[in-house]
């Protein structure tokens, strides 16, 4: 079977496992550069062990579109996906023997998350000023409740509970449905940006559809250069609402709840990242 039929394949039993279209992309993604990588052959049971350990050890799939140099975590990724690729191609029937049976993830620890300072909040926020009301609620919404920006641009207005302070996220990672508060003063600038209507995307492109996830990273990241901000990443916004809110409350728990993590360990790296109060029982 030639590998993107296999890769086909996949993708639908990826669906019916539930997985969210972020984590097919980037299989999907990940799948599509070791196949580009290793043509003209394209037979999936030609392809050996030591294929796919010259493919990650190559340039193709360690150098970004940039130039640069992936990162340990990004390697990782990789990795993972043409494991379970071909660990379904194994289990499948599809060939007989697992190709990617010897590859191992890189120890690494988990990054520190890139927060915005404060000053660099305060110019991203005059700058936001002059945006359009859309964009201006988008990221001021972001920032006020640490959503990812998948979950936010997904938000019709039915999801907003003005009178209750809070969101419904239909969108959220690990296609689950959560429940988020919201401040009082985001609150009061969504009801104003809402108005009368009453159904519809909340954040709507063109023709009344929901903004893409691309389309919404790109407008941030100008935003973000125009303030003067290195990180354009939408996630720094979430990082930025989490690292605040732990700041104030020392609670690991409730940023947890606000984050909505299923893991404990996941909201852990915010706890670790906070040297401000190291510094100040160091002086005491």
């Amino acid at each position: 079977m030639k590998l993107q039929a296999a890769l086909d394949l996949f993708l639908v039993q990826l669906e019916a496992d539930g997985r969210s279209p972020h984590t097919r992309n980037q299989y999907q993604r990940h799948v599509r550069a070791f196949i580009a990588w290793l043509a003209p052959r394209d037979d999936v049971a030609d392809v050996g062990h030591e294929d796919i350990a010259a493919f990650l050890a190559s340039r193709s799939a360690r150098q970004r579109p940039d130039g640069g140099v992936k990162c340990a975590s990004s390697m990782n990724s990789l990795r993972t996906s043409l494991r379970r690729f071909f660990a379904y191609c194994h289990e499948s029937g599809l060939i007989s023997e697992n190709p990617a049976r010897l590859v191992r993830r890189a120890l690494t620890g988990p990054p520190l998350p890139r927060a915005l300072s404060s000053d660099e909040q305060e110019r991203l926020l005059a700058v936001l000023e002059g945006a359009p009301r859309r964009d201006r609620v988008l990221f001021r919404l972001m920032l006020s409740a640490g959503l990812r920006v998948g979950s936010a641009v997904a938000l019709d207005i039915g999801d907003v509970d003005i009178a209750r302070r809070e969101l419904r996220l239909r969108s959220a990672k690990g296609d689950r449905e959560e429940r988020v508060p919201l401040p009082q003063s985001i609150s009061e600038d969504l009801a104003t940006y809402i108005g009368d209507k009453q159904r519809g995307a909340l954040f709507a492109g063109q023709h009344g559809s929901a903004m893409s996830v691309r389309h919404a990273q790109r407008l941030y990241s100008r935003f973000a250069q125009r303030a003067g901000i290195r990180c354009t990443r939408t996630h720094s916004l979430r990082h930025s609402f989490a690292t605040r809110l732990y700041e104030r409350t020392s609670d690991v728990l409730l940023v947890q709840r606000a984050l909505t993590h299923r893991s404990i360990q996941s909201t852990m790296v915010y706890a670790r990242c906070d040297d401000r109060r190291l510094r100040g029982y160091l002086d005491a």
